[in-house]
């Protein structure tokens, strides 16, 4: 079993007794597995603005460990997202626990 197989909890999630957890994601079984809360928001378009958020953090965490620029990596991220909206790799499974 690979030691970092759980990612830490960040120290402001751990200092606001307010936090709620709202997504989840795994490499498991040879693919991606989520779990997530979709009612966290009354306007589901809110969730463009969190996946937007994640992949500013992903191109500066890719910066910071060595790789290209934040503008580069969104831009390749950006293509992928588009690319993989407009024709799937493969098709979500699944259900929401309540």
């Amino acid at each position: 079993m690979k030691e970092d197989r759980d990612l830490p909890v960040p120290k402001e999630v751990s200092a606001d007794p307010n936090a709620t957890e709202v997504l989840r994601a795994w490499v498991a079984s040879g693919g991606l597995v989520c779990n997530l809360r979709p009612t966290t928001w009354e306007n589901a378009g809110a969730w463009g603005i969190v996946l937007a958020d994640v992949a500013r953090h992903v191109a500066n965490a890719v910066r910071d460990a060595g790789g290209e620029t934040p503008p580069a990596t969104l831009a390749r991220i950006r293509e992928l997202f588009n690319a993989e909206l407009g024709d799937p790799t493969d098709t979500p499974t699944g259900y929401f626990p309540n």
